[in-house]
């Protein structure tokens, strides 16, 4: 019997959707979100947009203020740096469950997907190679075992995208290069069992990507 999947809520496809339009800066930092005009857009009912806004305030992209409606959450250096900060933390505790525990088909699925974000990076597909991203790095947490750290990192996924787009516009391709040669080190230390070194590639890369955020965001 196949297992059953259910489909996408309406809430969830509205949710994405303005997810991608506040990651990819149609939606500025800070900016009011208008729940009629938003509805208009999307032909959707005014519901669905309150719900999903709600959802995406969980995904620290939108803060509702009571009386006042609902705000892009500002992309500002606190933001940056708490962001920042905080996924290394919980990449680097999970990180080390996986240099400990990887089998032949986790490094598989870690190497095939280093090399489909090449072919996207040679191909110039930014979304594809962000979204391979986030898909890499969840497969990194296949031995997280540990419910509220895949629960905190899934609501912010959202927010680390929408960083790394705002550090491509700045530094274009060498962005991507960056991504690439973090990937590829953090591979050859998680095959060499090697915790030190994989710490280390963590809290660089997160330095790195956070100083690339603010200098765009400085940038303007």
């Amino acid at each position: 019997m196949n297992a059953f999947k259910p489909r996408e809520t309406l809430t969830e496809q509205v949710a994405r959707h303005i997810e991608n339009l506040i990651a990819f800066e149609q939606l500025r930092s800070g900016e009011r979100i208008y729940e009629s005009t938003m509805a208009k857009e999307m032909d959707v009912s005014h519901g669905s947009i309150r719900e999903a806004l709600l959802l995406l305030e969980k995904r620290h992209l939108v803060r509702n203020v009571p009386r006042k409606g609902a705000f892009v959450t500002p992309l500002d250096e606190h933001f940056v740096r708490s962001l920042y900060e905080i996924l290394e933390l919980y990449l680097t505790h999970t990180g080390q469950k996986l240099v400990r525990q990887w089998q032949p088909e986790d490094m598989a699925r870690l190497e095939n997907l280093y090399r489909q974000m090449k072919d996207c990076y040679q191909k110039n597909d930014l979304m594809a190679f962000l979204e391979l991203g986030i898909e890499y790095t969840q497969a990194s947490l296949v031995y997280a075992d540990n419910y509220f750290i895949v629960s905190a990192i899934d609501d912010l996924w959202p927010s680390a995208k929408r960083c790394a787009f705002v550090a491509f516009r700045q530094g274009g391709a060498q962005v991507l290069e960056d991504n690439l040669a973090h990937m590829e080190e953090s591979i050859r230390a998680i095959g060499n069992r090697d915790e030190a070194a994989l710490a280390n590639i963590l809290h660089r890369y997160a330095l790195q990507q956070c100083e690339q955020v603010l200098a765009a965001i400085n940038a303007g």
